[in-house]
């Protein structure tokens, strides 16, 4: 799983967000995906972001 919060980001970002993850509330986006689509998902998320602010979290099989 992935969670993935946003701020003061532009509209077009949301809207990709909203394609590939749920909106649980306004900024706040969960999904389950591989590694490598994680990865991609983020490489969007940097090239649209704008002035705005993310940050991304996942699980890992590793105690930390």
């Amino acid at each position: 799983m992935m969670v993935i919060v946003v701020e003061n980001v532009p509209p077009r970002l949301r809207g990709r967000l909203a394609l590939w993850l749920a909106e649980l509330r306004a900024g706040v986006y969960v999904g389950a995906y591989s590694a490598r689509t994680r990865s991609r998902i983020w490489d969007e998320v940097r090239q649209l972001i704008g002035d705005g602010s993310a940050v991304m979290a996942w699980t890992a099989p590793t105690d930390s």
